[in-house]
């Protein structure tokens, strides 16, 4: 799941927007690992697939990710997988506000205003992104589960 995560992320699967932000389905292996799996599977998964991007663009992508499928492997198992996945966008969505604006404001450089805006746009994108994989999340896990695939950790 974790390597589907990476291979998620890349074009032509990814869509580009801007030069600077892609519409990717990266999430939604981490959503399905979380809810299969549980709260470790989920975070294990988040953070392995975390990792190219981590090395190649931000790296506190590896956090975000490994609290988003620790979240969504939490919620999964209290209510069905599209809130489940809804909810770990939530928790996960105020660690990527702080950390993407330190990451432009600080390391980059970065205006305050500019930052911001950036910020602003990508957390529109992935609010589209998480949306859209809570509803694949949704359909991919009650297949598996009605073809008899579970594991918990």
């Amino acid at each position: 799941m974790a390597a589907l995560s990476v291979v998620l992320s890349f074009p032509p699967i990814a869509v580009p927007i801007t030069p600077e932000i892609t519409v990717h389905f990266s999430q939604l292996p981490i959503f399905v690992a979380g809810i299969i799996t549980g709260p470790v599977g989920g975070l294990v998964t988040g953070a392995i697939g975390g990792l190219y991007m981590g090395l190649t663009k931000i790296p506190f992508i590896v956090g975000g990710l490994a609290i988003l499928g620790l979240s969504t492997g939490f919620f999964g198992k209290r209510v069905r997988p599209l809130y489940a996945c809804l909810l770990a966008w939530l928790v996960q969505a105020p660690y990527v506000v702080v950390t993407d604006y330190v990451w432009l404001a600080i390391f980059l450089g970065k205006t305050s205003q500019a930052a911001w805006a950036f910020v602003t746009s990508i957390m529109v994108v992935l609010t589209i992104e998480a949306v859209i994989g809570a509803a694949l999340a949704e359909v991919v896990v009650s297949y598996l589960k009605r073809i008899g695939i579970t594991w918990s950790m």
